[in-house]
């Protein structure tokens, strides 16, 4: 058998094709300039474009992404805090008054927590605070609900605009104006319907009585209703607005009239939105103050009887007992606050679970 020759770099020998092969000489010896070294952090090489799997850009550690975040996060974290601060405040302030009281809270009707042996109880004032509240909502969410119709429906468009702001200008007039007016100037037409009310219908427990009439829950409701009105009218309209026109469009070429298609794609469509323009009207009734303070009676009883003078509320009574209370007072009027202010976290709590329940429903038609 004949020596294996020898493998030659020379390109007539074939050399030439052997040798490239193997990509480059192994060893650092090897390295030449027609072999330059390729350097490990191949990558760090590779421009854009040029394909060889450049690492991606790295992301800032902190952006405008991360600071809206964070901020947002702070804003909702301290509508927390402010909640729970006052909380605690109340709480605190109420307790020596609550040790002090020689009744029952809860169930005690009269107000006295300024006498020797303090004596008050919140059942009358809650009871004229619900009263109060609910009969201004049904006497206005039916009005306001048919202004927002005929203003997202049927009024022109110039008639709609200028309605739209006449009605929205009600919610910017001080509850003050209310009150001054409802009692110097509305109170008048109340008592004159109130005598003939009772005259009618004193069969009726809510229109019996003996009089006097006049400051009563039906004044201070009344008021109430023209205060909320604004509120659930205006945030209706914006919703039966947004019904998507091609429900609107698909229930009219069904054969349906005007009313029909509103029963039928608009009302359930919005049900959500006034759902919660409702509720929001609810909490204003609940904590409104210097209207019927002005217009009630102030009163402590428990009563369905709405044209008797009387009633009062829970507001009411603070703005009018604060300045003439004493220590034991004052916290009494603060523990009457508290409970206000559960009243209105669990009709917030309410519609929240309401407005929940009805998501799908909005989404779905969206």
């Amino acid at each position: 058998m004949g020596e294996t020759p020898p493998r030659s770099a020379d390109a007539s020998t074939g050399g030439s094709g052997v040798t490239t092969s193997h990509g480059r000489p192994a060893g650092a010896s090897a390295q030449s300039a027609e072999y330059p070294a390729i350097p490990s952090h191949r990558a760090s090489l590779d421009g854009p474009g040029m394909g060889g799997g450049g690492a991606l850009p790295r992301r800032r550690a902190f952006g405008a992404e991360q600071a809206f975040r964070v901020l947002t996060l702070a804003a909702g974290t301290m509508v927390l805090v402010i909640i729970v601060a006052i909380a605690i405040f109340l709480v605190s302030k109420a307790i020596p008054a609550l040790q002090a009281n020689h009744e029952n809270f809860f169930t005690y009707k009269n107000w006295a927590p300024n006498e020797g042996e303090p004596r008050f109880g919140i059942a009358a004032l809650a009871f004229g605070t619900v009263l109060s509240a609910v009969i201004a909502l049904l006497l206005a969410v039916p009005v306001a609900l048919g202004i927002a119709l005929y203003l997202s429906h049927y009024a022109h468009r110039r008639i709609a605009t200028t309605l739209g702001f006449l009605i929205d200008l009600l919610a910017a007039v001080p509850s003050v104006v209310f009150g001054l007016w409802g009692r110097d100037v509305f109170s008048g037409p109340v008592t004159e319907f109130s005598v003939w009310l009772n005259k009618y219908f004193s069969w009726i427990p809510l229109f019996g009585g003996e009089g006097p009439f006049g400051r009563a829950i039906i004044l201070g409701s009344l008021v109430l209703a023209i205060m909320v009105l604004p509120i659930v009218t205006s945030l209706s309209r914006e919703v039966f607005t947004q019904t998507p026109t091609a429900n609107e469009e698909a229930a009219l070429a069904l054969g349906a009239t005007k009313w029909e298609m509103i029963r039928t794609s608009v009302l359930p469509y919005g049900r959500p939105g006034v759902v919660a323009a409702v509720m929001l009207g609810l909490g204003r009734a609940l904590g409104e103050t210097i209207a019927l303070a002005m217009t009630l009676g102030a009163g402590f009883a428990i009563s369905f009887n709405l044209i008797q003078s009387g009633g009062n509320s829970i507001a009411a009574n603070i703005a009018n007992g604060f300045s003439e209370s004493n220590d034991i007072g004052r916290g009494a009027l603060i523990a009457s606050g508290l409970v206000l202010f559960a009243i209105t976290l669990v009709v917030n709590m309410t519609a929240r679970v309401i407005l929940n329940r009805r998501r799908e429903f909005t989404e779905g038609a969206a």
